[in-house]
């Protein structure tokens, strides 16, 4: 016998969810337009180290963003300032994702380099609140997850766009649990959201000259919100016919990305939020695993840098957290450089990432007393940065890997 009462309570819960998501759509239709760094007196950077491993990893990219930006920290034309509140501790004792203090301080800088956060799971003693790089992004409403991966011994060269706002992580905290036989989860698509996200991936791909583009959805099976996706895709790719476009299911790309005969062609990549996740994670274990990825979380009025990977509390409980790989929080620093407007800054922090982790390996990261620590392998990058000749090393060690995987 089914229950009206049960069904009533659930539909006035998902009545409640369709207004918050119908109030968002109006939102998003009043939104400005991007911020101009070059018009800014100074620019206010916050820095957030997180907990487990992210107040090692974090500072460590911290010193090689204030190398890269001394001269304008030194000139006053940018401004670090440290902001707590983003451990777990804090959250939980607050019963927030992100406390109200921490979020009005955050609101108050242009960008933001933040270090891994724990999210709470069933049975792991913590309130169920929700993730605070969820929050994060809705409340600053970054809607763009960037995330480049490279590997030049394998012509490797991707960078992906994930919708960070919507999808199936937009109300993951706000499922029904309608009986105890029945649980029902929501996945979000606006207009507005698929058009941005899809807008920047196409301007990406034109502006940085890789003119290609592949949208990933599982549109045969989940025909409305991802459906939605690729009718966008199919309306917006008219406006740049320069950029050559295809469409792929989640499910074979993740065979593509590990086929040596195709991954190679892909450059550009556009995807909802779940697909996203997933496949940033394995394109970075083909980098060489998911503490070398960096990611931005970039809106028209904020933008939040950050590794890829969580707060790994197992390495601080087993003393090992200064060993740490920052090198996803470096990569993180390179895209903050191309955000703000230091293309040339991050160009040389890429090289440098490539020289020392793909390379040259003089220092070796291991998460154990056997390699480096993470102040010391940011030591490394600094000192390869200042290499007079790092851009004549760079390019000889890309050349020595085209030989290599032509001839192989």
């Amino acid at each position: 016998m089914v229950d009206e009462k049960v069904i009533k309570a659930a539909q006035e819960k998902y009545g409640e969810l369709l207004r918050q998501q119908l109030k968002r759509v109006e939102d998003l239709k009043k939104e400005g337009d991007w911020i101009d760094y070059s018009k800014l007196d100074k620019l206010i950077i916050g820095v957030c180290g997180g907990d487990g491993i992210g107040p090692y990893i974090c500072a460590s990219a911290q010193k090689v963003m204030e190398f890269l930006l001394a001269d304008k920290i030194k000139a006053k034309k940018a401004e670090v300032r440290i902001i707590d509140g983003l451990t777990i501790e804090r959250r939980a004792a607050v019963l927030k994702a992100i406390p109200d203090d921490t979020l009005a301080e955050l609101k108050k800088c242009h960008v933001i380099l933040k270090g891994p956060t724990t999210t709470p799971s069933k049975g792991d003693g913590w309130p169920n609140i929700e993730s605070a790089n969820v929050a994060m992004r809705k409340q600053l409403d970054l809607f763009a997850n960037i995330r480049p991966v490279s590997v030049p011994e394998l012509g490797i060269n991707w960078t992906f766009f994930r919708e960070n706002t919507e999808g199936s992580y937009a109300l993951g905290s706000n499922g029904i649990e309608v009986t105890d036989d029945l649980a029902m989860d929501f996945c979000v698509a606006t207009k507005q959201g698929t058009d941005r996200i899809i807008t920047a991936a196409f301007e990406f791909a034109k502006n940085s000259g890789l003119n290609y583009l592949s949208l990933v959805t599982k549109a045969n099976i989940i025909k409305t919100t991802d459906g939605k996706f690729l009718s966008t895709m199919e309306r917006i790719a008219k406006d740049y016919p320069m950029v050559k476009w295809d469409s792929w299911f989640i499910d074979i790309m993740t065979a593509k990305l590990i086929d040596p005969a195709r991954r190679s062609d892909f450059k550009v990549f556009v995807l909802p939020n779940l697909y996203g996740d997933i496949l940033t994670d394995e394109a970075a274990q083909i980098q060489g695993g998911v503490g070398t990825a960096g990611s931005a979380n970039v809106g028209k009025r904020y933008a939040m840098f950050e590794a890829i990977h969580g707060s790994a509390p197992r390495m601080v409980d087993e003393g090992r957290a200064q060993y740490a790989d920052p090198c996803s929080m470096i990569k993180a620093v390179a895209l903050m450089m191309d955000h703000i407007g230091e293309a040339e800054k991050g160009k040389k922090l890429n090289m440098a990432l490539d020289v020392c982790v793909q390379f040259e390996r003089k220092l070796v990261m291991t998460g154990r007393n056997t390699g480096a620590t993470g102040d010391e392998f940011a030591q490394y990058i600094m000192d390869t940065i200042k290499r007079p000749d790092l851009e004549k090393v760079w390019n000889g060690y890309i050349e020595k890997a085209k030989a290599s995987k032509k001839n192989n």
